[in-house]
């Protein structure tokens, strides 16, 4: 395939993953945050969600599902999208409140937040998955696949995992044993070695840990 093949496809990807913000626009809404999380298997960090409101004419080609893409390349879209979104927001819930109040509510906490973090109000939300969120006070659709079929959630995945990524990476150095910076917290035999000849560090979620110490 030659690369304006490449990009022609890209180009195709691109305008079939705009179709949900292309709707909401033609009906008046300017502003459309794609939200989507990260983080929530694994058995330590925190879940990040992001919020990103793109403009009506981005044309970034490559924005996709962030678990399809290298780390290399979500760094590189993470920037770009940064500088050509209209705004964008993260949110943090850290282990002890995904403690509290289960991952899942931990991940709607998440998306609020990163949705009132914006500089833009939005008039509507896309949010990954099959559900709303109760803290987001606006009209939503929640999308199943969402970060596979619009390019507002994908977007919003992208930044996400690139910087949840990088805080486990730091992590690595603060609570070294647990190879957290290549499984980013995820359970994986070295991270249950460490686990087993540590046991659990600060930042592990006590909650998912039951039956494997």
């Amino acid at each position: 395939m030659t690369k304006a093949e490449r990009e022609e496809k890209l180009r195709e990807r691109l305008n079939a993953m705009l179709a949900h913000e292309r709707a909401l626009w033609g009906s008046g809404r300017s502003f459309i945050a794609g939200v989507d999380e990260v983080g929530r298997g694994p058995l330590a960090g925190p879940v990040v969600a992001a919020a990103v409101v793109l403009p009506q004419d981005f044309d970034v080609l490559g924005v996709d599902d962030s678990k399809k893409l290298s780390p290399g390349k979500r760094a590189q879209l993470a920037e770009t999208i940064k500088a050509k979104a209209l705004a964008w927001s993260l949110g943090w819930v850290w282990p002890d409140r995904i403690d509290e109040v289960n991952i899942l509510n931990a991940t709607k906490e998440a998306m609020a937040q990163a949705v009132a973090g914006l500089s833009v109000k939005p008039d509507h939300a896309l949010i990954d998955g099959n559900f709303t969120v109760r803290g987001i006070d606006l009209p939503q659709t929640a999308i199943i696949k969402g970060d596979a079929n619009s390019t507002s959630i994908a977007a919003a995945s992208i930044l996400a995992k690139v910087a949840r990524d990088a805080y486990m990476e730091e992590q690595a150095a603060v609570y070294p044993g647990y190879a957290f910076e290549s499984n980013k917290g995820y359970g994986t035999k070295a991270h249950y070695e460490g686990l087993r000849a540590l046991g659990p560090c600060p930042i592990h979620r006590r909650s998912f840990l039951s039956g494997l110490l």
